[in-house]
């Protein structure tokens, strides 16, 4: 079965996490949310809003592109 597009976006923002090796405490400061919604978003229960995913990809040095599966034609 295909992953739906929120799916796959919640499986990105756990591998970025992940591959920064930062704690959610600091994600969760630097990106001004707390720890449980940095928690909510690993886990798919929510997603970041644009401002937030901006911040958190500033943060941890990725492409929103690579996030939000947009792929260049």
């Amino acid at each position: 079965m295909e992953k739906t597009l929120e799916e796959r976006i919640t499986q990105n923002i756990r591998l970025e996490i992940e591959q920064s090796g930062k704690p959610k405490t600091a994600i969760a400061q630097a990106i001004g949310v707390s720890n449980p919604t940095v928690s909510q978003y690993l886990s798919g229960r929510i997603q970041p809003s644009l401002a937030t995913l901006s911040r958190l990809c500033n943060f941890l040095g990725c492409s929103a592109d690579d996030i939000l599966c947009i792929k260049n034609l």
